[in-house]
């Protein structure tokens, strides 16, 4: 069981920007191919009407969560519909839009270039990307930005740009525990250098029936247990680790195993990677027990640094208190 540590938490609203992705990732059911009846573009009255509702339930994060954007001109004619000519001009206005409500953005966009990830900084309070694993796997056969190296320099340029950044890696897709390993070692080297990754995500892997992983075994109890605290002796203490606590029954443990946050939970949308995992109540994990903190997207640390965007000072004056956390 955990013991009597605050852990961390942030309120927020899931915005699934788009499911049409230049990747193809075997584990992944989230992703729908161009053209397809199912795939979509969230519409920017639909996206706004959802940043309204966060606002009235007091959401103070927004997460933009996207894959990486197809090279494909039909891609692009979907784009012009909803009059934009790329997809970062699109999340730049509606990261606009959430700061124009109160709600502090954070985007987890894919592999963007450094023109566009230093335009989006400017309007976020952080951002991320899943490193997933430094391995080359089976599962990334059919997507050309799971290219670990690929993924390694865009963490490094965020450090460069002095973004406050969240990553992780995602269990179970194929690697080895010393995959792993390297994985969270190379999280922390980057971190050596540039200072500025704020938590780490050690994320299950979840089978589903429609994906070419759908009988892939998932990762046990005890494995997952096994890589928080092999993250937490890799990882510098100044690096949160993060236990997804819809992905799994056993949240108390991975929290006893070293985990320190359960990342956002939102009162208004599902988790639309893996939508048939409930978040939990916050309501509800009070009362079993765990001492809740409520964080902003970025970390006290980089709040007291002034590492974030500059249209996002406001509200980040506005929510925080003297120690960084929300008032």
């Amino acid at each position: 069981m955990v013991d009597s540590k605050r852990i961390t938490f942030t309120k927020n609203i899931f915005i699934p920007v788009t499911n049409m992705c230049r990747n193809n990732c075997a584990y992944c059911g989230f992703r729908r191919d161009i053209g397809s009846a199912e795939a979509h573009i969230v519409p920017p009255d639909e996206a706004k009407a959802m940043l309204e509702r966060a606002a009235a339930f007091g959401c103070k994060e927004a997460l933009f969560t996207y894959g990486d954007a197809p090279e494909d001109g039909r891609f692009t004619d979907v784009l012009h519909q909803i009059g934009y000519s790329s997809l970062t001009s699109y999340v730049y206005d509606l990261c606009i839009a959430a700061i124009d409500l109160g709600v502090l953005p954070h985007t987890n966009g894919g592999v963007l270039s450094e023109s566009d990830l230093g335009r989006l900084a400017r309007v976020n309070a952080s951002m991320g990307l899943m490193l997933e694993t430094t391995a080359h796997l089976s599962a990334h056969r059919l997507s050309p930005m799971k290219d670990p190296a690929t993924r390694i320099r865009f963490i490094e340029a965020a450090g460069r740009l002095r973004i406050p950044f969240t990553t992780g890696i995602l269990v179970g897709i194929g690697e080895t525990v010393e995959d792993r390993k390297a994985s969270l070692e190379a999280i922390r080297d980057v971190h050596r250098k540039y200072d500025h990754i704020q938590e780490v995500i050690v994320q299950n892997f979840m089978p589903k029936p429609h994906i070419r992983m759908a009988h892939a075994e998932p990762p046990t109890v005890a494995e997952m247990i096994d890589t928080i605290r092999m993250a937490r002796e890799i990882l510098p203490d100044d690096i949160s680790i993060q236990a997804p606590p819809n992905l799994t029954t056993c949240l108390f443990e991975y929290l006893g195993a070293g985990a320190e946050d359960i990342g956002g939970i939102s009162p208004i949308t599902r988790d639309y990677i893996n939508p048939e995992c409930a978040w939990p109540s916050i309501e509800g994990l009070r009362a079993q027990g765990l001492d809740l903190r409520e964080r902003l997207p970025v970390y006290p640390k980089y709040i007291g640094r002034g590492w974030y965007g500059p249209e996002v000072k406001p509200l980040i004056e506005k929510y925080a208190d003297k120690e960084g956390y929300c008032a």
